[in-house]
């Protein structure tokens, strides 16, 4: 089978989930721009929500394109990622809501650890494909930046119950990280 519609179910996934996030934002009800602080905290989540969900889209899209077949595995472990995607709004909205409280940005740092759990699954079930591997795996290399966010979201969630700062610092780092696609990848589309 090939990727195209693997890829099209996802990107309908992945549209919908932002347009969920951004659904949480409800209209102030006052004129002035002091009607709009009680939303920064919701507004700056989302940011970095759409951000993160954006980046998944992004290297998701990288990565089917140098991928020549998609069997069951794949499938799945797709549906793994889109599951722990689809909760991203929830906690985006619940740490948000709350400005950031130590329970709502734990749980929103670990639905971010499950989706990278579910990210590597992904991969791998992919490059345990034959025809996958090899543009794949030299792109991937030795996943320096996969390891480093799982390390980054498993101590962020600790972190929320010290500083919630510290936790959103981590997150937002990860994003940065992640925010220019792979270009052994990109090159090889060209």
């Amino acid at each position: 089978m090939t990727t195209a519609r693997l890829e099209a179910f996802s990107d309908g996934v992945i549209a919908i989930l932002i347009t969920i996030m951004v659904l949480e934002l409800k209209v102030p009800e006052g004129t002035g721009l002091d009607a709009l602080r009680p939303l920064v905290p919701l507004f700056l989540t989302y940011l970095l929500s759409f951000v993160v969900v954006g980046i998944y889209w992004n290297n998701h899209h990288h990565m089917l394109h140098v991928t020549e077949r998609v069997n069951g595995a794949i499938l799945w472990a797709n549906l793994h990622l889109l599951f722990w995607l689809s909760l991203v709004p929830f906690v985006t909205g619940w740490m948000g809501e709350n400005h950031f409280a130590a329970v709502p940005t734990a749980a929103y740092g670990a639905v971010l650890l499950a989706c990278a759990l579910a990210w590597t699954i992904l991969q791998s079930a992919i490059l345990a494909d034959e025809a996958n591997r090899r543009v794949l795996a030299t792109a991937i290399g030795n996943d320096l930046k996969g390891k480093l966010s799982l390390l980054m979201y498993a101590a962020a969630i600790p972190a929320a119950f010290f500083h919630e700062w510290i936790s959103d610092a981590l997150y937002a780092a990860v994003a940065l990280m992640w925010l220019v696609p792979d270009r052994r990848i990109e090159s090889r589309l060209s």
